[in-house]
């Protein structure tokens, strides 16, 4: 795996593995069921449950690997209720994949009160492991993923969850998934903190690059930001790269037409275009058209 000299600005709230609590109804059965227990012990589950975050019991399940099949078999019935209890068990049990659904579902409201700070919880869960390991195929993107989340937690802050910003360890953070995931979330970011000059002096030339990157993978407002850099002349390069910048915040638009949160990019596209001129506008959809027959 790629050597990470930040590894150890990474902290992730976690808590040390405990035994589940038993239910209730055990310690209401029987003086003789409680000697018979000594004689024919139940069978043991085959992984030790760990305790949950939350104050209420794990559910019972094999294993974590089966407590996650339950979990999302059901999420996907719309048992929102079932889906994290058995989530919870496999995300304590040491499954990435329900941590990163847990975190997600807190992050969005989704089935469960929003709770930012139980998310970033889980998300930093998913940090701390595989900033150690590395993650299999499977669980690349997934992985990524958890670190742009924890980095866009520590670039805003979130003071009802207690989350200070840290924008070193969120620049870091990016700076990570953009270069060994080759995530493009991380390389958009991690572009506009070169651009912003927060949490690194201001880089131009280390923002374009990377908004190029993150372009080039389809990402619409990295090709936005980019456009509008390349078409408004910050970027240089002159009149070729005015209408590149058009070309940009057209594939831009066509990608988040319809979409809600992104009026932003219509509206840069659309002053753009209003101010092209034909020349420019006759360029751009030469570009464009061979853009496209490259990627099909």
């Amino acid at each position: 795996m790629v050597a990470w000299a930040h590894k150890n600005a990474i902290s992730a709230a976690s808590q040390k593995p405990g035994r589940a609590m038993l239910p209730a109804c055990l310690f209401a059965a029987s003086f003789a069921m409680f000697v018979t227990a000594f004689v024919d012990p139940a069978p043991a589950l085959d992984a030790p449950a760990v305790r949950a975050p939350e104050t209420s019991p794990l559910p019972m399940f094999k294993n974590p690997r089966a407590a996650l099949r339950a979990g999302l078999e059901s999420y996907h019935a719309g048992d929102a209720s079932a889906s994290v209890a058995a989530l919870r068990y496999a995300a304590e049990g040491g499954e990435a994949l329900a941590q990163w659904k847990l975190g997600r579902m807190y992050a969005d409201g989704d089935g469960v009160g929003r709770d930012d700070a139980k998310a970033y919880e889980y998300f930093s869960r998913i940090v701390e492991h595989f900033a150690e390991a590395d993650p299999d195929p499977r669980e690349r993107s997934m992985a990524a993923n958890a670190f742009v989340a924890v980095g866009l937690y520590l670039r805003d802050g979130v003071p009802s969850a207690r989350i200070e910003p840290d924008l070193d360890r969120a620049f870091e953070l990016f700076r990570y998934a953009a270069t060994y995931f080759r995530n493009a979330d991380a390389q958009y970011h991690l572009a506009r903190m070169y651009l912003d000059g927060a949490g690194v002096k201001r880089d131009l030339r280390q923002g374009m690059s990377w908004l190029e990157l993150a372009a080039r993978k389809g990402h619409p407002q990295a090709q936005a930001v980019l456009g509008g850099l390349m078409y408004s002349g910050e970027a240089g390069g002159g009149a070729a790269q005015k209408a590149r910048g058009l070309m940009y915040l057209t594939l831009a638009r066509d990608a988040v037409a319809g979409g809600a949160g992104e009026q932003w990019i219509i509206d840069a596209q659309a002053k753009a275009l209003a101010s092209a001129s034909d020349a420019d506008r006759r360029a751009a959809v030469a570009l464009l058209e061979d853009y496209l027959r490259a990627r099909n």
